[in-house]
């Protein structure tokens, strides 16, 4: 177990591993929780971790600066929308006020409508009434005539005593 292990390129995390896997492979003492493990081979281990370590802080580093760079423009982007929403919002209230004035002139025209079609009833109600009343009168002048046309009836169907 002399032999110094193989240089890792997974990074970090697998250098790692590889330290996990000598302590949980590695050989118990009896009678004890400690174990025996090659010195060279975990100290090769952790150089292999301190070399990795900057290069991964590096990669950390680009993320970080990714993450930024990727914040801002989704900033600059949802400052756009915010601009185009307040833009459109505007547009809608001013369509908005449009179809109040809209609404607001039908419901005069509606109601102009409703009083004239009241007026039109009432006239055509009155005119009805006089033409009814005409008619009662005419009525009345030809239900005296079969009247009058019925007693004389009568008075020659009567013998005479």
């Amino acid at each position: 177990m002399n032999e110094s292990p193989p240089d890792r390129t997974e990074g970090v995390a697998g250098v790692l591993d590889a330290l996990e896997q000598a302590v949980t492979g590695a050989r118990s003492m009896p009678m004890s929780s400690s174990v025996i493990v090659n010195r060279a081979e975990l100290l090769a281990l952790v150089d292999q971790v301190r070399r990795a370590l900057p290069e991964q802080l590096t990669l950390a580093d680009e993320v970080i600066a990714d993450a930024d760079g990727a914040r801002a423009q989704a900033r600059d982007q949802a400052d756009a929308l915010l601009a185009a929403a307040i833009e459109r919002a505007a547009a809608l209230v001013e369509q908005d006020a449009l179809v109040v004035a809209a609404k607001e002139r039908a419901a005069q025209i509606l109601a102009a409508a409703q009083v004239e079609a009241v007026d039109l009833r009432r006239d055509a109600d009155d005119y009805c009434d006089r033409r009814l009343a005409d008619f009662e009168i005419d009525l009345g002048k030809v239900l005296s005539q079969v009247q009058a046309g019925r007693a004389k009836l009568a008075d020659r169907l009567t013998p005479p005593l």
